[in-house]
């Protein structure tokens, strides 16, 4: 339900009231009580879009989302290799000890 702006011409007043759109205006002031209120024109309220649906990642092509996993794949394969622990394991064994 969307919130309304409202502005009595008789005494200036200015108020808001949460009502239905199928809901018809104020057309009495809260203050003076005279019929000379008037709905405002406002700004409106934002727009929430929620789910799936609504975001650029959603509705990509089946070329990019099948290029995207091959890139995560191969990146992921990049950083789980073992050239990094041979150097330790090596060093270790100089030394006597085992490697951990």
């Amino acid at each position: 339900m969307p919130t309304y702006e409202y502005e009595c011409d008789a005494c200036g007043a200015t108020f808001e009231r949460f009502q239905g759109i199928t809901e018809k205006p104020i057309r009495r002031c809260p203050q003076c009580h005279r019929a000379k209120v008037r709905r405002l024109i406002g700004a409106g309220g934002g727009l929430l879009f929620r789910g799936s649906g609504f975001y650029i990642t959603d509705h990509r092509s089946p070329e990019y989302q099948a290029q995207a996993k091959a890139e995560t794949a191969s990146a992921g394969a990049k950083s789980e290799s073992p050239a990094k622990d041979a150097p330790k394991k090596e060093a270790a064994s100089k030394h006597g000890a085992k490697a951990g």
